[in-house]
């Protein structure tokens, strides 16, 4: 971690970075912000149960002196999930696997709510959920080589050559995650986006750190709805594996 870190002061979270006229700063993010509205019975039941137990509140990392075992009540190897969706793999990964602790970032609230939800029928109890910015998380809250596993499950696209600076999978972007693994650990990806897995083949076989390409597909990833929806239309489904060296 940085100097700002070990002092318990923090950049400002995105958007949260004001202009000096007071306006937000537009800032180039992997995500768009969608409705907070929740849309279901399902959503509305997983939202009741166990929000306040596992949802990690944006302005709660801007504490002084946070830490991520206070939230999973105990400390235990970290997995990282970026972009969680509805929950889908979430749920059944984190249920075969309740000695870590899995933190899924997921900014849509409807599919954290969703997520809590499948969560909760799975049975774990080991995850917690947090809405802030995936990459300002990585860089600012968790210290280098200690996640156990990091899962990239259909991320965003970004299809129009214009958007593709959004991309999650970027040399900086891929410089940071890896090294926030710990030696051995693994970045597991995937996409129905062939341009998009040539990408990232290209990105993180350029990284120092990394080691690995495309695999079989991961038979423990449950097929979730976006998997689905790239299978309905024909897609190739990627599975990608990289571990840090």
């Amino acid at each position: 971690m940085n100097d700002q870190q070990h002092e318990g002061v923090r950049p400002a979270r995105p958007h949260q970075n004001l202009n000096d006229d007071g306006r937000t700063v537009r800032e180039v993010l992997t995500y768009a912000r969608r409705g907070s509205r929740l849309n279901t019975p399902r959503q509305q039941r997983g939202w009741e149960a166990y929000a306040e137990q596992w949802v990690i509140p944006d302005e709660a990392v801007d504490a002084p002196g946070f830490a991520w075992a206070d939230w999973f009540g105990r400390e235990a190897p970290m997995v990282v999930e970026i972009g969680g969706g509805v929950g889908e793999a979430t749920a059944a990964l984190a249920a075969a696997r309740p000695e870590v602790n899995v933190l899924s970032l997921e900014v849509w609230v409807p599919g954290v709510a969703e997520g809590m939800w499948r969560v909760g029928e799975a049975g774990a109890t080991n995850v917690r959920f947090c809405s802030v910015d995936a990459v300002w998380t990585l860089e600012h809250l968790v210290a280098e080589q200690a996640l156990a596993e990091l899962w990239t499950f259909f991320p965003d696209p970004w299809h129009k050559t214009r958007h593709h600076k959004r991309r999650l999978v970027n040399e900086e972007n891929a410089r940071l995650i890896a090294s926030r693994l710990a030696p051995g650990a693994a970045w597991r990806l995937a996409t129905d986006w062939e341009h998009y897995a040539e990408q990232i083949v290209e990105v993180l076989d350029a990284e120092p750190l990394l080691e690995g390409g495309a695999v079989e597909r991961w038979a423990e990833r449950p097929v979730t709805k976006f998997e689905r929806k790239g299978l309905a239309k024909d897609r190739t489904i990627a599975d990608l594996l990289y571990r840090r060296v």
